[in-house]
């Protein structure tokens, strides 16, 4: 099966809606659309994964993941992962990851003090 992302979009936050097997073959498209999202809205301050029809997910897909991961720490957005089905929930508690994936960002504070 094919992935299909479907973004929607809200006032501070994005959701993309995740549809077939996040794979060796379709983690790029996830990750593209993740770029797109977080280029277009500078607003965005949580992206929320929804994964309520992910129907397979292997190691190409944690990388991607992972990956979405860093861009949105990068960009001081909080990642959500939600409605996760079973065989993913599975690898993130395999892999121990969930944890990294969904801690909230540190935003870098302005340095007005002076202190370096």
């Amino acid at each position: 099966m094919n992935l299909t992302v479907t973004v929607e979009t809200h006032a501070a936050s994005a959701t993309l809606h995740i549809r077939g097997d996040l794979n060796y073959e379709s983690t790029t498209t996830l990750v593209s659309t993740v770029s797109d999202v977080l280029s277009d809205r500078g607003a965005v301050t949580d992206l929320h994964l929804d994964f309520t029809d992910l129907s397979f997910c292997d190691s190409a897909g944690l990388s991607g993941l992972l990956l979405i991961h860093r861009k949105t720490s990068a960009d001081g957005v909080h990642l959500h992962l939600d409605r996760r089905p079973a065989q993913l929930q599975r690898i993130l508690d395999i892999t121990g990851v969930l944890e990294h994936l969904t801690t909230v960002p540190v935003r870098e504070a302005s340095n007005e003090s002076g202190i370096v």
